[in-house]
């Protein structure tokens, strides 16, 4: 089982590694996720810790789901 800092280091890499495929700045995903700007920034280095309910905000917003955001895809 994977402990809380490695879901928050896995969700923050997928995240960033999502928008850079969309061709997002941190701005535009706020915008889709109607989240703060500073949230997402800080989501991607790992300060802060999203519910669920924000991590599914964001997986819409980046086309993608909840599932793959929290997967390790360098396992």
């Amino acid at each position: 089982m994977a402990r809380m800092e490695d879901v928050c280091a896995i969700l923050a890499r997928n995240i960033k590694a999502a928008r850079k495929r969309l061709n997002l700045s941190q701005e535009d995903l706020a915008a889709r996720a109607e989240i703060d700007r500073t949230y997402v920034s800080g989501i991607e280095r790992q300060v802060r810790n999203p519910t669920i309910t924000v991590v599914a905000k964001f997986a819409e917003a980046l086309e993608t789901t909840t599932a793959d955001l929290l997967t390790d895809e360098s396992r």
